[in-house]
């Protein structure tokens, strides 16, 4: 397992082309951890925590830190054998049974040592999610499941401001695109209560943050939800009305919405906008919702 690496100019894929298996990766942490578990991830860990400078001893410094992301990741018994060697990625872990676990990291962190946190946080998690069983076919969705929990747990954070691009040079550490790493980090400070912002170094970190903000606010912003648009409400109604025509069959509205027949008359199925699993509510005006799955209570107008 190794933790994806962009740099010496490469190009970096922007926007959110993996944006289904970030949210299939949300609903499964949810499934796997309850919605008690994930909730004991409430506080990100802090970059105090996990700052490392010129001046730090190399390989204590990458223990120190690697300690730090291990307790925050509830994995007290859990050690962390850190090592540097030339490498095609950024860093690499070996997955086994444990208490042990040997992480490898790019010869270049010897000189960057300001992103061995994002490196090492990603390979932890590799380590909690094998003790989790917690997995998705293909090393993509695979990888993309592991970004995803990284960031949702408080410790993403790390991988986004490791990203710099300029006109000449960048650098990206993980799989998921600036702003899906955004996304994500939105939608758990939406869900935490949690401003990330304060704790960017990387002006380019911070512009996809903003980015993938947006995307998470849209979410929230869509109908049946009482906080969707005047433009998006008119189209939920069209939609509605034709389904309401033909109530046999699905329907598919224009946004993440489809509505379906029911015993007793229509229903709408949609996306929650913390966990992302769907809710299915009948079609009879204004209706709370509350998720099966995370519990969050939605203000609804079906």
């Amino acid at each position: 397992m190794g933790v994806r690496d962009v740099a010496n100019g490469s190009e970096v894929v922007h926007g959110f082309p993996h944006l289904d298996t970030v949210r299939s990766a949300v609903t499964a942490l949810y499934r796997r951890l309850s919605p008690e578990g994930v909730h004991s991830y409430a506080s990100s860990v802090l970059p105090a925590d996990v700052a490392f400078d010129d001046r730090d001893d190399l390989h204590l410094g990458a223990q120190r830190v690697a300690g730090a992301l291990v307790r925050h990741l509830r994995l007290p018994d859990a050690r962390m054998i850190v090592s540097f060697r030339e490498m095609h990625h950024a860093a690499g872990v070996e997955l086994a049974a444990g208490p042990e676990y040997f992480i490898e990291l790019n010869d270049r962190f010897r000189t960057h040592r300001r992103d061995i946190g994002a490196a090492l946080a990603h390979e932890i998690t590799h380590v909690l999610l094998h003790r989790l069983g917690l997995s998705f076919p293909g090393l993509r969705d695979n990888e993309i499941l592991t970004d995803t929990v990284t960031t949702y747990l408080g410790a993403g954070w790390l991988l986004l401001d490791a990203f710099r691009e300029d006109g000449v040079s960048s650098q990206k550490l993980g799989y998921l695109t600036p702003e899906e790493f955004g996304y994500v980090l939105a939608g758990r400070a939406l869900a935490f209560g949690e401003d990330p912002s304060p704790w960017f170094t990387s002006a380019e970190g911070y512009r996809a943050y903003t980015a993938g903000r947006a995307e998470a606010l849209r979410d929230a912003r869509r109908p049946p939800l009482t906080t969707a648009g005047r433009l998006a409400r008119h189209r939920y109604a069209k939609d509605r009305r034709h389904a309401l025509e033909d109530p046999s069959r699905q329907h598919a509205g224009e946004g993440a919405y489809v509505f379906e027949p029911a015993p007793g008359g229509l229903r709408v199925s949609f996306p929650c906008t913390t966990c992302h699993q769907r809710i299915r509510v009948p079609v009879r005006g204004r209706v709370r919702a509350r998720c099966g799955l995370c519990r969050t209570i939605l203000e609804c107008d079906t």
